[in-house]
């Protein structure tokens, strides 16, 4: 997993709430666990005027022009900001991959859905929960301002760029760890990999029948 530190970049303003894992990646596209190849079909049934299928070139597709991720001005975001409990619905965790493969790093929201919340720390994505008057005043500056970019340092717990001044934020110590060194569950067993081979060690003195 990509370690996160410091994130600077175009922020999108999704301004709908109880967005749910659905919308985020529809349910036809779950056929994959490669967890790669999932950016174009991104909020599918809200970006694309037809109904997404597997495998279909989507640059081929007709857009929608008013839905936000498809405005000129917001091409190359990297920063998503949501309403509130975004990311509720079934767990799955194609919706990390979509946003992350679309090149979402960051979401900024008042409140996500526990599952979400969790996946995105396990997929490299640095889920923000913010008060509702801080968020109104990022989404004025995203809708006001032509090429609104934030800076999130996660190492400072500073969000800068924002016409409010800087706004801290706070992540539990263990998963803030995990972000900062690129450490998923796998990363994090590797970590105990010679305490593992000495009680792998230990055991097979112990019971060698076992290793036969």
């Amino acid at each position: 997993m990509q370690a996160f530190t410091q994130l600077s970049g175009i922020a999108v303003p999704l301004d709908r709430a109880n967005v749910d894992t659905d919308m985020i990646i529809p349910k036809q596209f779950l056929k994959s666990i490669k967890r790669s190849g999932f950016g174009p079909n991104l909020f599918d049934e809200l970006r694309y005027l037809d109904e997404g299928q597997p495998d279909q070139d989507s640059t081929q597709r007709p857009i929608n022009t008013d839905f936000v991720l498809n405005y000129p001005r917001y091409q190359g975001a990297k920063i998503l900001l949501a309403r509130q409990n975004f990311g509720c619905g079934s767990s799955r965790e194609h919706a990390p991959w979509a946003l992350l493969d679309f090149g979402v790093s960051c979401v900024i929201a008042p409140s996500f859905a526990d599952i979400f919340y969790n996946n995105c720390f396990k997929n490299g994505i640095l889920p923000i929960t913010l008060l509702d008057e801080q968020m109104d005043q990022l989404f004025e500056d995203a809708q006001g301002q032509l090429g609104f970019e934030l800076t999130v340092d996660l190492e400072t717990g500073l969000i800068t760029g924002g016409s409010a001044g800087d706004i801290a934020f706070s992540v539990d110590s263990f998963r803030r760890h995990c972000l900062l060194h690129g450490l998923d569950d796998i990363g994090l067993t590797l970590e105990k990999t010679s305490q593992i081979k000495r009680y792998e060690q230990k055991r097979q003195q112990q019971a060698p029948w076992l290793f036969v």
